[in-house]
């Protein structure tokens, strides 16, 4: 892909919507070995920015690492909590509490904040993070992103909230339905997610 030049160059951040300074309490990482079997049993999570204007907004993404469907989504104007907890209440809704799932995630203050782990204790998921400085052990909520930004036209500049909106409804519905990987043997998300559930 490389040599045919169909790779995607990613461009450098420009606004970190990650804050591990805080007093809240952070989880070991629970996923570094584990062997992935099932749908909805990991999920992963993180927040890439969008342009907006001459602002950022910020995109909370819950993704079941299994199909890599994403199952939960806010776009959100502030780095406030609320964007996870709505993009999170909605992964609930679709997956389901099951209990012994694990939610991965960066350790930002989002995510370690009473009331994320409030409705993750409630829902009895067990929490997972990654170490400080180390996105690779979230590498596929990294790639979820980098494929919503340079391959669906996230990475563009939105004049308005009210445009980014709808435009990110349609490429996370675009991304489920219609985006293969290499990784589900060139399967969309969703269709690899129905087989396996038919089987």
């Amino acid at each position: 892909m490389r040599s045919e030049k169909f790779l995607f160059v990613r461009r450098k951040r420009k606004c970190g919507t990650t804050n591990s300074t805080h007093d809240f309490r952070v989880y070991a990482n629970l996923i570094a070995d584990l062997k992935i079997r099932r749908p909805f049993q990991v999920s992963v999570s993180d927040i890439p920015y969008l342009r907006v204007g001459e602002n950022f907004c910020c995109l909370s993404l819950v993704t079941d690492l299994f199909s890599r469907l994403i199952v939960g989504w806010e776009l959100s104007t502030t780095l406030e909590a609320a964007g996870p907890l709505r993009a999170l209440r909605m992964a609930l809704r679709f997956t389901g509490a099951l209990q012994g799932a694990i939610h991965h995630s960066d350790r930002g203050v989002q995510y370690c904040c009473h009331e994320y782990v409030k409705l993750l204790f409630h829902a009895k998921i067990r929490i997972s993070m990654s170490s400080v400085g180390a996105p690779e052990q979230n590498a596929v909520a990294e790639r979820v992103n980098g494929i919503l930004k340079d391959e669906f036209l996230l990475e563009q500049q939105f004049p308005s909230f009210e445009v980014a909106l709808p435009a990110t409804r349609e490429a996370i519905a675009t991304y489920n339905q219609l985006r293969p990987h290499l990784s589900l043997d060139h399967q969309t998300p969703l269709g690899f997610l129905k087989k396996h559930l038919r089987r």
